[in-house]
């Protein structure tokens, strides 16, 4: 009888370490997937504006990203992306003179992401890495007509964010990222996104 139970705690506690163990074997996959969200650009409509005139600012839109990694370690991943950040715009304005300025932006990013499990479905995570993006600026005004540019340029995005996986294959994020100094300004970009896991 004791005899029966210590080959039933040893046969248990060796189960219980060869887990994590199948687990981590199996961690390794490649996924994609589609986040949609708000943008927020601040300092978007700084600056100094004639005596008389009044701005208006909207600073929040429709962000989205499409996103594809490779989960390498339990906890560790690299992924790459394209996102459309939306558009800020500011409206100057007195009596019959008005003027608009628009700035859209684009960007890619390639990122290492940190996962912290909690159980076997939670995770807590952070992003780190680079950006390359692109800033589209038009103006129009009042008998002035209108005008465009363009600036592109490479910084630092960051992010944190929670994952839930309902199973091996499919799971769901909510997350912040930021992207820094995107042509004179932060963007800030809150998400929820899904993913699916090829395995």
């Amino acid at each position: 009888m004791i005899r029966n139970s210590v080959i039933a705690t040893v046969g248990l506690a060796a189960a219980a370490f060869a887990l994590p163990a199948a687990a981590q074997m199996n961690s390794s996959a490649f996924y994609a997937g589609l986040s949609i969200g708000q943008s927020k650009f601040s300092d978007a409509c700084e600056g100094s504006v004639p005596a008389g005139f009044s701005v208006t600012c909207d600073d929040k839109d429709t962000a989205w990203r499409i996103f594809g990694g490779y989960q390498f370690h339990p906890n560790f991943a690299v992924e790459i992306g394209y996102s459309d950040l939306g558009r800020a715009q500011a409206t100057v304005s007195s009596g019959g003179l008005s003027g608009t300025a628009k700035v859209e932006a684009t960007a890619f990013d390639a990122v290492v992401v940190g996962s912290w499990p909690l159980n076997q479905a939670f995770s807590l995570y952070g992003k780190f890495g680079l950006y390359h993006g692109e800033a589209k600026l038009t103006a129009s005004g009042t008998g002035v007509g209108s005008s465009s540019d363009k600036d592109t340029g490479s910084d630092l995005t960051y992010g944190l964010g929670a994952r839930y996986d309902f199973n091996r294959n499919i799971g769901v994020r909510a997350e912040w990222q930021r992207y820094n100094d995107f042509s004179g300004s932060d963007i800030d970009v809150l998400s929820v996104g899904v993913l699916y896991r090829f395995r």
